[in-house]
């Protein structure tokens, strides 16, 4: 069937071989609040050019038209345009026949001795009509978001289920175990609330790292942020700069600035006309660093969080006054995206 458009009137072709029926029906149907476009069939072979042209809302057609039947009318219809109301208007139309016909598909019928009957029986054909299209649209949104939340699902326990495994591996004692891990998922949580909010389509940089460094920064004194343009993340982006916010908020907490009475961390960001996001963490009066020897977990979740999940680069200079980080990740990554 045709999108039913308000800003056009309906569509209707009507099969009668009859002039002065056919002229009849014209007059009753311009009744209608909104008049139709009529498209005229007389015959078999225009009826047959008519249905392959899919732009119709309701079909009108005598039970008896020449060269074939109104059965054989109904099946054409049904077989070419099957969302397209199919209303018999006939001269005699028994009370078997007209059963048949809504078995095999028909809408209604209206007797041409009573055609005052069929501006409203066409409405409510159209209205019908747009009732199926509605809630077939409903049916297929929503089978698509149960899709897509399977989606999001399995990969949020992948997730999990892979920071479970490492977080084990690389702590020591059941004690740093429990806050490293709860840390990182509570940064998960923090980021799936926020786009929730919003719909799951996508979220503000800003309100992505001050959700993220909240928790360690209770009093609103130990971190200054400086933003630059407003800068809206996809969800796969914004997940995965909370995961990265998190790992360096939490290792300054308990290596870094954060860990001194008076450091501070100063986050800045800006977009640059290459179309490349840089964002810049940099500790403030904090402890001398030395390069690790060994990598750890939060190391690696921050280095693979930024190369695959926003094909950018990611930099972690340790000063003798604090940790710098400087990201960079294309502009375009940061934009909201169609699931697959």
């Amino acid at each position: 069937m045709a999108q039913t458009n308000r800003q056009r009137p309906p569509r209707i072709l009507v099969l009668e071989d009859s002039h002065l029926d056919a002229e009849l029906i014209r007059e009753h149907l311009a009744t209608m609040m909104s008049p139709p476009v009529i498209h005229y069939a007389t015959n078999r072979s225009e009826y047959v050019a008519a249905l392959a042209a899919p732009d119709f809302d309701v079909i009108l057609a005598d039970y008896s038209p020449p060269d074939f039947d109104g059965m054989s009318a109904l099946d054409m219809a049904r077989d070419a345009l099957p969302e397209v109301p199919f209303i018999f208007v006939s001269g005699i139309l028994g009370e078997e026949v007209a059963i048949e016909s809504f078995r095999r598909g028909a809408t209604d019928y209206v007797l041409k001795q009573r055609l005052i009957r069929l501006p409203a029986a066409v409405d409510r054909a159209l209205a019908e009509a747009r009732e199926r299209i509605e809630r077939r649209r409903a049916e297929q949104q929503k089978e698509l978001l149960v899709r897509e939340l399977s989606h999001r699902v399995k990969n949020t326990m992948a997730m999990v289920m892979s920071l479970v495994r490492r977080t084990v591996k690389t702590s020591n004692g059941i004690d740093d175990y429990v806050d490293k891990l709860l840390g990182r998922l509570r940064a998960m949580a923090d980021a799936h609330a926020l786009l929730f909010e919003t719909n799951w389509s996508e979220a503000e940089l800003l309100e992505v790292v001050r959700r993220t460094i909240a928790p360690q920064d209770r009093n609103g004194k130990r971190f200054e942020l400086n933003p630059g343009a407003l800068t809206m993340l996809s969800p796969k982006a914004a997940l995965a700069l909370s995961m990265v916010l998190n790992e360096l908020a939490t290792n300054a907490v308990k290596h870094g600035a954060l860990s001194h009475e008076h450091g501070t961390v100063h986050i800045s960001w800006n977009r640059r006309d290459d179309g490349m996001v840089n964002l810049l963490w940099q500790e403030i009066d904090g402890p001398a660093l030395h390069i690790p020897e060994h990598q750890g977990f939060g190391t690696t979740l921050i280095d693979r969080s930024i190369r695959y999940e926003l094909q950018g680069e990611v930099t972690l200079d340790y000063r003798p006054t604090g940790l710098v980080c400087n990201i960079t990740f294309p502009l375009d990554a940061a934009l909201p995206y169609s699931p697959g």
